[in-house]
């Protein structure tokens, strides 16, 4: 069944049916995730109807807002105030819960995931128990709830810490993997946000520098070369390569010419420079590792296409860098981390074999000490998580101790905890 509740009081009553009917209750989001992790076939509860912001205290600099919000309704609003949140992830059509639940990041060492920026929320539990927690009340569970993973019950109000609004400047140009490699601190050190694109199969990559500016907005988007080339003639040509998957590193070494020799500058506001399209459909896996392991995990996954041709990578390989923190279960977990993200495209919705790539990447990961991220497509169960957390016991108490039933599990959730 499938719910769109008004009221915590609505909420309450779901809840109330469910422990009568013995039912599985999941939360979903925008259903941008590309895991199953809020899937159910039992209650269903979608929260978009509560999608207020409840309060701005400017002086504070700090909005409090209804779980169910998109972060892209915030930005505006937000806006309206002259504040900003200081970190966003790459699609704001996300709701605020789903985004902080599931570890989104962004880039950029000075900060750490969006869950970072929470200082208050409130839950509902399976027993219709309200429960606040902060750095100072419930700290315990604070430290837990900033990741929930959607199994401690239903979060009703999250308080994130934002920034005065700001500018930013995004600047793109063209490098190679051994540069980017071989310089990275001094690329971490120059740009707030950094962050770069490899092409699988070549050399090349392309950086990308976000940082504030004065500067007035500025753009140099092209419909022809965004859409037809970028996105039209290679979706075709994406499809062409299932039937001659030969052509794929031709096509990588191709668009990073058309597209990525040059250098491109553009102004805007922080949220409109953060978000971008994500114009295909795709399979995706994105994993946080120690980021001095950085070089070794790229270079030994390039070693790997170069030593097995028949297996074809996509581009690009996105790698970003977040800042450590202390939530339990944050894939940045006391470390400082380079997220490294792979990519298969399904042209016109067309599956493409991926297994043999995915399988040695995952390797890789798991060598170099890497944690996936929670909304997006792993193998893993719970013995690689007790050995990839070291606070992974402690949520599990917290878990069980607020839902010892089990009432906010899913399939999904039960190979992590079981």
């Amino acid at each position: 069944m499938y719910f769109q509740p008004t009221t915590v009081d609505e909420i309450k009553e779901i809840l109330d049916l469910a422990r009568q009917k013995s039912k599985k209750v999941k939360v979903v989001g925008g259903g941008h995730s590309p895991s199953d992790i809020a899937c159910t076939d039992d209650y269903m509860i979608e929260m978009g109807r509560m999608n207020k912001v409840l309060k701005v205290d400017k002086e504070k600099k700090q909005v409090t807002a209804e779980a169910g919000i998109l972060l892209s309704d915030l930005n505006t609003e937000l806006s309206k105030h002259g504040l900003a949140l200081p970190i966003l992830g790459a699609v704001s059509d996300v709701t605020a819960a789903g985004v902080v639940g599931t570890g989104t990041h962004n880039t950029g060492l000075r900060h750490g995931i969006l869950a970072t920026q929470v200082v208050a929320l409130t839950l509902l539990t399976a027993s219709g128990e309200t429960l606040e927690c902060s750095e100072s009340v419930n700290t315990e569970l604070y430290r837990a709830a900033c990741v929930h993973l959607g199994c401690f019950g239903i979060i009703l109000t999250i308080t994130f810490q934002c920034v005065p609004e700001f500018y930013l400047q995004e600047t793109t140009f063209p490098s190679t993997l051994k540069e980017v490699l071989d310089n990275l601190d001094s690329h971490l050190k120059k740009s707030e946000y950094f962050r770069f694109l490899w092409f699988p199969h070549t050399e090349n990559v392309s950086v990308i520098y976000q940082d504030h500016t004065n500067k007035p907005p500025a753009s140099s988007a092209s419909w022809f070369w965004d859409y037809v080339i970028g996105y039209y003639l290679l979706e075709f040509l994406l499809w062409v390569s299932t039937f001659l998957p030969c052509l794929v590193p031709w096509i990588n070494r191709f668009f990073f010419w058309l597209l990525f020799t040059g250098k491109v500058e553009n102004v805007n506001l922080s949220y409109k420079i953060f978000n971008y399209e994500c114009r295909f459909k795709q399979h995706v896996q994105d994993w946080a590792i120690p980021i001095e392991k950085t070089k070794e995990a790229l270079l030994e996954l390039k070693g790997v296409l170069e030593s097995n041709p028949k297996v074809v990578a996509h581009y690009p390989v996105e790698v970003r860098f977040t800042r450590g923190d202390d939530i339990l279960l944050s894939p940045c977990f006391r470390r400082d981390s380079c997220y490294m993200n792979i990519i298969m495209y399904r042209p016109y919705g067309k599956d493409v074999p991926r297994l043999d790539y995915w399988l040695a990447y995952e390797s890789i990961m798991k060598k170099v000490g890497g944690r996936p991220h929670w909304a997006k497509a792993h193998t893993c169960t719970r013995k690689d998580f007790e050995k990839m957390y070291p606070g992974f016991q402690e949520f599990c108490s917290i878990r069980e101790k607020l839902d010892p039933r089990g009432m906010f599990l899913n399939a999904y959730l039960e190979k992590v905890f079981y």
